[in-house]
Order: C-alpha cells, then sequence, then structure tokens
C-alpha cells in the first residue's frame, strides 16, 4: 500500500510504501463497530446511582385514609408510583461497563480503520512534525499552511514542546502510537502520521 508523503504546504510530495497487513487490510465493518463501542463503554466510569424506595428520603405516615377517598390506597410516599418516590431497579453506583475485547480482534480492527483511511485519502504521512517552542500560535499555523482543520497527529515522539503547543487546539489531538484508539482514527477529518511511526505502528498491527 503507497501512502501519501506531505511536504510543509500538505501537497503531496511523493510516496512512501507501507506494509499491507496495517494500511491495506479489507473494511470490516461489524468489527470496527464493535472495538469503537467497546472502547467507548470501557471509559464509563459507572459512578451515577438512583434510589430505591427504601432510600428516598420520604415519611412513613400514611398519605391519606385507605378508604372514601376514591383513589388507589398509598401507604407510604416512597412508592415508586409515587412522584419523588425510589426506583424499581434502581442502577447502581458500582455496575460494570467494560466489555472485552481479544487482541488479535483489536489488532485487526485498528487495521482496518487504519486501511479505510488510506482507501479514503484520509490518512498521509509526514516526515516529522516539531515545533521550536512550545506556542500554539507556530503550531496552528502550521496546520493552517496545511489547510487542515480536523486532524489527528500520531507522532513517534511526542516532545513538551509539541504536547504544549497543541493542547488548546480544538479539533487537534496529538498521540504516540501506543495511545493511538479507535474513536480518535474515525472521529477526526485527517490522520498524519510521522514516517517514523509507521514502523511503530507496522509492529503494533501487523
Amino acid at each position: 500500500m503507497q501512502l501519501e508523503l506531505l511536504n510543509d504546504q500538505g501537497q503531496a510530495a511523493s510516496k512512501l510504501e507501507a506494509p499491507d497487513t496495517v494500511f491495506g487490510r479489507e473494511y470490516n465493518e461489524a468489527l470496527v463497530h464493535q472495538i469503537v463501542v467497546a472502547f467507548q463503554a470501557n471509559a464509563r466510569q459507572g459512578t451515577r446511582a438512583q434510589k430505591d424506595r427504601e432510600q428516598v428520603k420520604h415519611s412513613t405516615k400514611k398519605p391519606f385514609k385507605q378508604k372514601g377517598t376514591g383513589r388507589a390506597r398509598a401507604g407510604m410516599t416512597s412508592s415508586p408510583l409515587w412522584r419523588g418516590g425510589g426506583r424499581i431497579f434502581p442502577n447502581s453506583p458500582d455496575e460494570n461497563f467494560t466489555q472485552k475485547i481479544n487482541k488479535k480482534m483489536y489488532r485487526a480492527g485498528m487495521a482496518s480503520i487504519f486501511s479505510q483511511l488510506a482507501r479514503e485519502g484520509r490518512l498521509a504521512v509526514v516526515e516529522s512534525l516539531k515545533v521550536d517552542s512550545p506556542k500554539t500560535k507556530q503550531l496552528a499555523a502550521k496546520f493552517k499552511a496545511m489547510n487542515l482543520d480536523s486532524v489527528l497527529v500520531i507522532a513517534d515522539q511526542v516532545d513538551e514542546n509539541l504536547y504544549l503547543a497543541s493542547r488548546n487546539l480544538t479539533n487537534v489531538l496529538v498521540v504516540e502510537p501506543r495511545y493511538a484508539d479507535p474513536l480518535s482514527l474515525v472521529h477526526y477529518r485527517k490522520v498524519l502520521v510521522t514516517k517514523a511511526a509507521v514502523e511503530q505502528l507496522k509492529e503494533m498491527f501487523a
């Protein structure tokens, strides 16, 4: 598989030969959907909770007399049928949302995403991406010159200058290959990979 090698102006200067095991696979939509959903589920903290009829604050006094009102009989206001009453099956704060994905499935799913991005022209390679100082303005100008407004950068090494310069840019995320996730890959319009990071991705997902 040949990937576009961009220059500083965002134009395709040449082609880079990339391994088909990572960038030339067939697109497996079901597998990609599974790993994206699992990634989102595993990011959930599960700290929200609801109260049952025992835990809600209420009075044990009978709301009204048993007979003669024409209303349904009621014993206390904590009933799930009442406004402000407890839930019948409340969400517990220790609920586990994790979904297990096998390593082989995850590698195949990530390679499928990279391959589809390459086919759609949303993935390109740059020699390197560095800034001289931790200035957001400098990095923003670089992306503007390359005509990029929504970009995920996978750099072989993210130094302090690059990290500080990119963290305040909206629609820009700079990560190392080990931190690339399926949700970010499908979210950003363009994915830039440094030349050295291509070899790291080959070792991880081939």
